[in-house]
């Protein structure tokens, strides 16, 4: 995919040019030329009218130069047919501000398919609709008409026009970092989120990609796209859309699937997007990862001038996972040279007043502090910036010079430092002169904490690149002959569930510890089966259409007799034919008995943004009642398959309680990867179901499975 010249346009034509300024293509001709665009502006009316001195054609087939992009205005119903002049003038992208296309409805979707259609037709990529526009800043050529929009080197890509408004606000006001690219995504209709990341991963200007989301087209492709892009650029991402009414708004506004869910967040994270839930963080968790080297130990130093700042701040990073650690003898020495007697030595350091009349002091701190090995990073919270309103007008050329000293020293020591001022709603020089070096200033102790997690977080991200999946599915290649038969063979007989002795069949092949139980067609067989077992048996009813056995009355446990396993098979039997008398019965299943142990479940579905997901959790008939479970996109990894089992409530059981032994975790990582393997082995599968697996000191059990089939490959 090549977007560059649509991105870096050196000719625009504004469809819907107007004379009205109260309309979109009087705005934008405007901002053109205020912005001074170095590309032709070419408007386009019927009426033919000049607007702003320029000539204004009555169609875009009137014009003689090519055209790379245009910026279309007018309703969604005329669309189709200005793509189709685009398409014979040769355009490579277009804007399409309009709504009224899928996010509507049929009607809206009718239109939308009919302007998809003509844009492939004439190799047109499309910006949008329902769109705010996009803005290259460094090149002026801003087809939104926000004025004055910031240069830096942040992409900002939002689904909303106010969003991305707040933020260039947001940044014009607090901030000296800017943006170099801005695009309203609008409803994806054609160009994707992962295109867009795609060509800024690219760009050289772009240091960090700032986004809102509010739905994904196409999850799985986004993801695959985010891994390649956050090895080199960080990603923040707020995701919209946590709730039931907030899902509803943003797909009247998008027109896709939206919602934050615990797949997408994990899936997100995992990928290396650093995951935003407060509007207020964005912008200053993006400023920070743009300008800022990551923090790669996940150790920060905090330097205060006030023991209650510094509390609230290491309880805070504590929060967000970063450590506090101690600091080598030497820099405590060091620093007890230069602070006074009741200073806090111990990490967080407390100055105890010894700045007060000496500001260059915090920078002296500062240098010792990130000269310790141990320290990742600085975050100083306080008063500086502020030494010369709050003591002496005196102090406020030794701070300043305190400031530059502390800039230089990212550069020095290729470690990030953040600063939390309570003097920052007074922009003194030497807090402008902290942003001038790239050191973020804020008023916020939260907001100042969350940034150094970002960083931490990143940092974190980087130094495990290696151990994450890429999301992407080798389809078939593990896949053996022996289970495509067996899915083959459910087709045939119009099954779309496999038998439970099927799917313990596939497991097997795979690596997986299962019992190879048997298919007792009568109760005489059952007993003759039972009897070879030489143990208690289970009886479960074998049936493709009863998937829930145990609703049906078709298990039985704990027989231990021939009379207990004939009674039983002709009870199951009965059972299953009141539960559902259509259905098609071949038999009971007969196992052995499984001694007792830890009952979990491992599953996996198809999710509709990121396509197939594994869970893992507690297991047994109580999955629904304590809902223990955690999600992963698949497929995974071996270092994946450990967080899973970490991240559930009931991990500790794991582990051995009131002086059990430990159960065998590692059975339960290789089972988590021999079900994603079996996953990316048959694309037919659109669901697997192992509950319960038993796990004990040593190994595990696979005690029931079942395995939903999609549609055979060829359809």
């Amino acid at each position: 995919m090549n977007l560059q010249r649509i991105f870096n346009a050196e000719s625009v034509a504004v469809i819907g040019a107007s004379k009205d300024e109260k309309k979109r293509g009087f705005q934008a001709i405007k901002t053109l030329l205020n912005e001074k665009y170095q590309g032709e502006i070419y408007p386009v009316n019927p009426k033919g009218e000049n607007l702003f001195g320029l000539h204004c054609y009555k169609s875009i087939l009137d014009i003689e130069k090519d055209i790379d992009i245009a910026l279309i205005t007018t309703p969604a119903k005329t669309v189709p047919a200005i793509l189709r002049d685009c398409g014979k003038k040769g355009v490579a992208g277009v804007v399409i501000i309009a709504g009224g296309f899928g996010e509507l409805g049929e009607k809206g979707k009718k239109i939308e398919n009919e302007m998809i259609d003509v844009a492939r037709q004439n190799k047109i990529r499309i910006i949008g609709p329902n769109t705010s526009g996009m803005i290259n800043v460094n090149d002026n050529m801003n087809l939104v008409g926000i004025k004055d929009v910031p240069k830096g080197n942040i992409a900002l890509l939002t689904q909303s026009g106010n969003i991305a408004l707040h933020l260039i606000i947001e940044a014009k006001l607090k901030s000296q970092i800017g943006f170099s690219y801005y695009v309203g995504v609008g409803n994806e209709a054609d160009i994707k989120f992962h295109e867009y990341l795609e060509f800024f991963g690219n760009d050289p200007g772009t240091k960090a990609i700032l986004m809102y989301v509010e739905g994904l087209r196409n999850g799985r492709k986004f993801l695959q796209q985010v891994y390649k892009t956050t090895r080199d650029k960080p990603i923040i991402l707020l995701k919209s859309g946590r709730s039931a009414t907030g899902r509803k708004s943003a797909g009247s506004h998008t027109g896709s699937l939206a919602g934050i869910s615990e797949v997408a967040r994990t899936a997100f994270e995992r990928a290396g997007i650093i995951n935003i839930e407060n509007s207020d963080e964005l912008f200053p968790v993006a400023e920070s990862l743009s300008s800022l080297p990551p923090i790669h130990n996940n150790k920060i130093a905090i330097l205060a001038d006030g023991g209650g700042h510094a509390t609230i701040a290491a309880d805070l990073l504590n929060d967000y996972g970063v450590e506090i650690p101690d600091l080598h003898e030497k820099t405590k020495k060091k620093l007890a040279e230069i602070l006074p007697s009741n200073a806090s030595l111990q990490n967080p350091i407390d100055v105890a007043g010894g700045t007060d009349s000496d500001p260059l002091i915090f920078a002296e701190c500062a240098r010792i502090l990130l000269k310790d090995k141990n320290v990742g990073g600085l975050l100083i919270v306080g008063l500086f910036g502020g030494y010369a309103i709050r003591f002496a007008e005196k102090l406020k050329f030794i701070e300043e010079d305190a400031a530059h000293q502390i800039g230089k020293l990212i550069i020095q020591t290729g470690k990030p430092i953040i600063l939390q001022s309570l003097y920052n709603f007074a922009r003194p020089h030497s807090l402008d002169l902290l942003r001038y070096y790239g050191i973020p200033v804020y008023d916020s102790l939260d907001i100042s904490c969350k940034c150094i997690g970002a960083l931490a977080h990143y940092g974190h991200f980087l130094g495990q690149y290696q151990t994450k999946t890429n999301f992407v599915f080798n389809w078939g290649a593990k896949a053996k002959n022996e289970g495509k038969a067996i899915i083959d063979n459910a087709f045939k007989e119009g099954r779309n569930v496999l038998l439970e002795q099927e799917a313990k069949e596939i497991l097997h092949m795979h690596g997986a510890s299962v019992y190879r139980d048997r298919v007792a067609k009568t109760a005489d067989e059952a007993v003759k089966i039972a009897k070879k077992m030489d143990s208690e048996v289970v009886l479960k009813i074998v049936s493709p259409d009863i998937l829930h056995k145990t609703d049906a009355g078709g298990v039985k446990l704990k027989l231990k007799t021939e009379d207990d396993v004939r009674n039983a098979f002709n009870e199951i039997i009965n059972n299953a034919k009141n539960y559902n008398n259509n259905a098609v019965i071949k038999g009971c299943l007969v196992s052995k008995m499984l001694g007792a142990g830890l009952e979990v479940i491992i599953g996996t579905k198809i999710d509709e943004q990121f396509g197939p997901i594994i869970m893992f959790g507690m297991g047994g008939i109580m999955v629904e009642v304590l809902n223990d479970v955690v999600f992963r996109v698949l497929p995974i990894s071996r270092n994946s398959a450990k967080k899973m089992i970490r991240e559930i409530k009931a991990s500790s059981i794991l582990d051995g309680l009131r002086g059990k032994p430990p159960l065998d975790k590692k059975a339960i990582i290789n089972l988590l990867l021999i079900v994603s393997e079996i996953i990316e082995s048959y694309p037919q599968i659109q669901e697997m179901d192992l509950n319960p697996v038993i796990v004990h000191e040593n190994g595990i059990k696979i005690v029931d499975a079942r395995i939903i089939l999609g549609k055979p490959l060829h359809e």
